[in-house]
């Protein structure tokens, strides 16, 4: 390993607290973190899309990635499939090797290996890990009615520290490997990705640096100064410019660029979208696009012109949705006939950012509670997660990487809203099974049961911090990892060890107590440890000598039968607000 890889496999190690991995293991990781990394923006626990092992199919990682959202179980893909009402899908599959060399037999025991997931009748054993993935691709396919521009795509990268060269003979036998896989009438499109040192140097540093996107937009005025603005910018362009705004380095769309918006691309049975569809299938109105729409509103927190040409980074779509996505969909039928009203806002003023959002969010059918949890109470969550001293602090990331270009801060200690929202709901609402896979039934109470304004933020600071050292003690041994599928029970677990049976309101002052009296065993390793692994003797008699499963874990009935083994009598009313 040249000495360049291994200072960036060494930052990673500490970035992911895996310092005790052996190099080939954390190679693995890395390797997936850097390949997911460059299709899919957002934070991930690297762990969660690792498959390597035994009985891996040769396959280091596999992510699944349905309409941007990087998924790992069947209940999330049709909580996404509720709320879009169609699939997007790409799959990822990563394999990775210490050595310098591309080897020939290595690569194809790699496709091997791809062939025998995707095939009805496998053979091989597979470890928990496929497997899970495999049920999800099962229901994926079950689903392809649903397919929405098109079958999902396959992309395999083999990742080494070597240098890729040109093999007549290898690229030949990768060539007719990828031809095989394309024959199965799966994919709309298969793709092989060599990736040597050079390649994965080059990915690693994507994922430590804020999007930052360069285009032409010349049709554009300046507009007067404005208090809390740098600069902003009116204008029009082009929407096959455009276009290259909303796409990410493998030509996907970049989901994360609508982390502001309320209200998800509502597909074509939301007229306006159907109506903006039909405006650029029609040659003679297409022109007129620019006076129909009412446009696109950008925020970036750094912005650049040379004459023309326009350089954003750490940017928003904060209105546009709709517009955005019914575009890129379209983006083969688009030409330069195709103008788009845009509007950028360059600020690194937050209050005028939730203006902005909450202003633009107005025009559509939104709640306060909506508007709510993604400003103020988002903001305030992330003033106090970041408060604590020291190995107590923790980071709440409100937009896709958000401290990516922040140096020193490790990226287990960044919580997304997602973990934020699951390690919460299975803590203090008891709901772990919805936790694992129904992360879109959770969304739904966002303003209510959970992110309510009326709430302390002390269960959501222990929540996460409850999240952040299971997945350590996970990455350094103390509890093993068989009880991943259970995490979220273990949560709620601890709890109930560490705090006691009597939980007060989550608006009362007393959950201050409580929770503090969390934190002084969360904040202590030795306490922790003994404390999850309390937990996990409880799970154990929950099973009563049952083998540990995700089928198992996302049941109400093992909640109930937890709660049962740590002496609480099962309560399915709502938690008091």
């Amino acid at each position: 390993m040249d000495r360049v890889t291994k200072a960036y496999l060494d930052a990673f190690r500490a970035e992911q607290s895996i310092e005790k991995l052996s190099d080939s293991d954390a190679f693995e990781l890395f390797a997936d973190y850097c390949v997911i990394s460059d299709s899919y923006d957002d934070e991930f626990n690297v762990t969660d899309v690792h498959t390597g092992g035994g009985d891996d199919l040769g396959i280091d990682g596999i992510g699944v990635i349905v309409n941007g959202s990087l998924i790992n179980s069947t209940e999330d893909m049709e909580g996404l499939l509720k709320v879009n009402g169609s699939l997007d899908v790409t799959f990822c599959f990563i394999q990775a090797k210490t050595s310098s060399t591309f080897a020939g037999e290595q690569i194809m025991t790699f496709f091997d290996g791809v062939d025998e997931f995707f095939s009805e009748t496998p053979s091989l054993p597979m470890n928990d890990s496929v497997v899970l993935a495999r049920n999800l691709m099962q229901s994926i396919y079950d689903n392809s009615l649903r397919f929405r521009r098109a079958k999902p795509q396959c992309r395999l990268s083999y990742v080494t520290t070597g240098q890729w060269s040109s093999d007549q003979y290898l690229e030949a036998k990768v060539a007719k490997r990828v031809a095989q896989l394309k024959t199965t009438g799966l994919f709309s499109e298969v793709a092989f990705h060599p990736m040597g040192a050079d390649e994965v140097h080059a990915s690693y540093l994507r994922s430590k640096n804020s999007v930052t996107t360069e285009f032409s937009f010349p049709s554009k005025v300046l507009l007067p100064d404005i208090a809390g603005v740098t600069e902003s910018y009116l204008g029009v362009i082009s929407a096959p410019e455009f276009i290259k705004i909303v796409s990410d380095s493998a030509g996907n769309i970049r989901k994360s660029l609508f982390n502001d918006n309320v209200r998800d691309f509502q597909e074509y049975d939301n007229d306006v979208n159907a109506d903006i569809q039909r405006t650029l299938a029609d040659e003679a109105a297409k022109g007129r696009f620019v006076v129909l729409n009412n446009g696109i509103t950008i925020v970036a927190r750094e912005l650049s012109t040379t004459r023309d040409k326009v350089a954003i980074t750490d940017y928003q779509i904060v209105n546009g949705c709709q517009t955005s996505h019914v575009l890129f969909d379209q983006k083969e039928h688009l030409t330069e006939q195709v103008q788009v009203p845009l509007k950028i806002v360059a600020t690194q003023d937050e209050d005028v950012v939730n203006s902005i959002v909450t202003a633009t969010n107005r025009q559509t059918q939104v709640t306060n509670e909506d508007l709510y949890a993604l400003g103020a109470f988002a903001k305030k969550l992330e003033k106090f997660l970041s408060s604590y001293n020291n190995d107590q602090r923790l980071y709440y990331e409100r937009r896709s990487k958000q401290y990516n270009a922040v140096s020193g801060i490790k990226k287990v200690r960044i919580i997304t809203k997602s973990q934020q929202i699951r390690s919460f709901a299975a803590m203090f609402l008891d709901e772990p099974h919805r936790s694992i896979s129904y992360y879109a039934d959770l969304q739904t109470q966002v303003g209510s049961r959970i992110f309510n304004d009326g709430h302390k933020l002390d269960p959501y600071y222990v929540s996460a911090y409850a999240h952040f050292k299971l997945e350590f003690l996970f990455r350094n041994g103390p509890v093993p990892v068989k009880y991943k599928p259970a995490r979220y029970h273990l949560l709620m677990a601890l709890r109930y060890i560490a705090g006691g049976t009597e939980m007060p309101a989550l608006s009362a002052n007393r959950i201050e107590k409580y929770c503090a009296a969390i934190c002084e065993v969360l904040w202590d390793n030795t306490k922790a440890t003994d404390a999850f692994m309390r937990a996990a003797d409880a799970v154990e008699r929950a099973l009563n000598d049952t083998p540990l499963a995700l089928d198992i874990a996302k049941t109400r009935s093992f909640t109930d039968s937890l709660k049962n083994a740590l002496g609480v009598q099962p309560n399915h009313s709502s938690s008091r607000p």
